[in-house]
């Protein structure tokens, strides 16, 4: 009976941290315009008119450099925006941004001590980007094929047709591959890119060719060219990580 107890509490606690973070999952920015005047409705953003001007305002000395090091504190009655307010900020920044979001509740945790949950949190938010060189497989998905085999003990095998303006070619795929595809929602019409040493796949819009396959699209679909060339070819990409995924890499082992 205690077992049961402990398992509908977890579950209680999952839920209500999904409801939490799904609440500000529709803001996309601060909603200014030009002169950083608040929209009455933009970007996911209403009300607050004057805090988000103010955070526009740092927003902008944080573009220019002049208030790097430095922090800043949203004081406010429970419900008034300061989450979105920060959200907005983050996203304005750029998607790749970090945002760690975490309740006062979440410090008090028998698992690690309250210095040790406020350090990684920090680390969570702190992103460093790096830039290097590497062969990646960038292309036009044309079709996705998976085999399903009876049972579902054996491994998922398929292919995957990727093109570009000169070239097409069948890629045979392994259980991760076709995890990692079916992760990012690919489908056919999408431009994706493959990195060969590690096997991220990123996607980066949908083909112009397949722009009126659908009556509908929504607001934030990105549209890009077929890319040209070889489908492989070496190029410099820029990886943004947490420091907080760098003490997870350097605290497994070797």
């Amino acid at each position: 009976m205690a077992a049961a107890d402990v398992k509908v509490n977890a579950e209680v606690r999952d839920l209500t941290r999904i409801e939490r973070i799904g609440a500000h999952s529709h803001i996309r920015g601060l909603g200014l315009d030009d002169a950083l005047e608040a929209r009455a409705v933009s970007q996911g953003m209403v009300g607050q008119a004057k805090a988000r001007k103010a955070a526009g305002v740092i927003l902008a000395m944080i573009r220019e450099g002049k208030i790097a090091g430095r922090a800043m504190l949203l004081a406010g009655q429970p419900g008034t925006g300061k989450t979105a307010i920060a959200m907005g900020m983050a996203k304005a920044l750029g998607e790749e941004t970090p945002f760690a979001m975490m309740t006062g509740s979440e410090i008090f945790s028998l698992e690690m001590s309250k210095t040790e949950a406020l350090t990684q949190a920090f680390r969570k938010a702190i992103g460093v980007r790096i830039k290097e060189e590497t062969e990646i497989i960038e292309g036009e998905v044309v079709e996705i094929e998976i085999d399903r085999p009876e049972g579902g003990t054996v491994a998922k095998t398929g292919r995957l047709t990727l093109k570009t303006t000169e070239m097409e070619t069948i890629y045979d795929l392994g259980q991760k591959m076709i995890e990692s595809l079916t992760k990012e929602k690919v489908t056919a019409g999408d431009v994706i890119t493959i990195d060969k040493a590690s096997g991220r796949i990123t996607k980066l819009g949908r083909s112009f060719a397949r722009s009126r396959d659908y009556d509908a699209m929504g607001a934030s679909t990105k549209f890009v060219q077929c890319p040209e060339g070889e489908l492989q070819k070496r190029k410099e990409v820029v990886h943004v990580v947490t420091l907080h995924e760098i003490d997870v890499i350097n605290s497994r082992t070797q």
